[in-house]
């Protein structure tokens, strides 16, 4: 591949070399498609026409009733916290009801996330998401690129480009009581205190792959949160906030399964009782039942899905819970 090929893959310097080369012709002829400028920001959908505009802090009832034509659990405060990490588009028709949707969450210097990608049912093969896809990706330019494709989404963001990594399993249920796990030997489990934030920013930095620093200040500010210390170090973290039809754990971030089933048990057996939902990336047998066992059972699957290199840590911390699925 010359020079110039490379430069119109726009992905940050080593990053092309670490994709398929069939990713990045599928991206070449994604990116090849009409993608008109912003100025004319009208499409035909089906027989009438629609109209982009970006996304801000008015549309939060307009992508709550998106998200709702696809059941997404999320609430209009849920929406209302992914609004202000990032920038996006809305699809609308002509009497203003919202038929798609695109957010970008950007992270550091290179990297961002991809989320909040939604169409409604009956204009899923009518292109409007790929002309938001386009448009949020020409402006991701020169960033890696991550995000969780539903089966619905799947055949459009491989025919973007993107590479399939691995299942994310969602797990969620009423808790049932259980059995706590058998504590990892000098870890303890305690609420967060301001002066663990430079590590726990450490240990998430490393196990997303960036420097997410707004995402998690958002986070925090909405969640409680417990970090697994062992003789003076943190070596993992968890955070629970309202979502959806209850609660979410996560981000959780630990070095093992036995740490972070302490940090998951000490959340579920607060909440007994209670809807809960964690979704995981990790293929671990054992930290899988024990979510399992505590009545988070499997309810679905997405894939996460990577353009450019593969940033998310594969040894040492890791995420064993997404914050949500739009954010990682």
């Amino acid at each position: 591949m010359s020079v110039q090929d490379q430069s119109d893959l726009a992905l940050p310097p080593g990053s092309a070399e670490l994709m398929p080369p069939e990713a990045l012709a599928r991206h070449r002829a994604f990116m090849r498609r009409e993608a008109p400028k912003v100025e004319s920001d009208w499409m035909q959908v089906d027989t009438y026409k629609a109209r982009i505009e970006p996304v801000d802090a008015s549309m939060i009832d307009r992508l709550h009733e998106l998200t709702v034509s696809v059941f997404w659990p999320h609430r209009a405060s849920d929406i209302e916290l992914v609004l202000g990490l990032g920038t996006g588009y809305l699809a609308l028709d002509e009497i203003g009801r919202p038929l798609s949707s695109v957010m970008g969450f950007p992270s550091g210097e290179d990297f961002t996330m991809l989320g909040m990608m939604v169409t409604t049912p009956r204009l899923q093969s009518q292109g409007t998401g790929g002309r938001l896809l386009r448009r949020v990706m020409t402006e991701q330019a020169g960033r890696d690129l991550r995000l969780s494709a539903t089966r619905q989404g799947y055949r459009l963001y491989e025919g973007a480009g993107f590479t399939p990594v691995r299942l994310v399993y969602q797990h969620q249920g009423v808790a049932r009581a259980i059995r706590p796990p058998e504590p990892v030997q000098g870890v303890s489990i305690r609420p967060m205190q301001e002066s663990d934030l430079p590590a726990i920013r450490a240990l998430d930095t490393h196990a997303y792959g960036a420097e997410r620093t707004a995402i998690l200040d958002a986070l925090l500010g909405v969640s409680d949160v417990l970090v697994a210390e062992r003789g003076g170090a943190i070596e993992g973290y968890a955070m629970m906030r309202n979502f959806g039809k209850g609660r979410v754990i996560g981000p959780l971030v630990a070095e093992q399964d036995g740490v972070a089933m302490q940090l998951a048990a000490e959340f579920i057996m607060a909440h007994e009782g209670e809807f809960l939902r964690l979704d995981t990336i990790i293929e671990s047998e054992r930290f899988e039942a024990f979510v399992s066992a505590a009545g988070l059972g499997v309810y679905d699957t997405v894939t996460d899905m990577r353009y450019g290199r593969l940033r998310r840590a594969q040894s040492g911390p890791m995420t064993y819970g997404l914050a949500m699925q739009s954010l990682g």
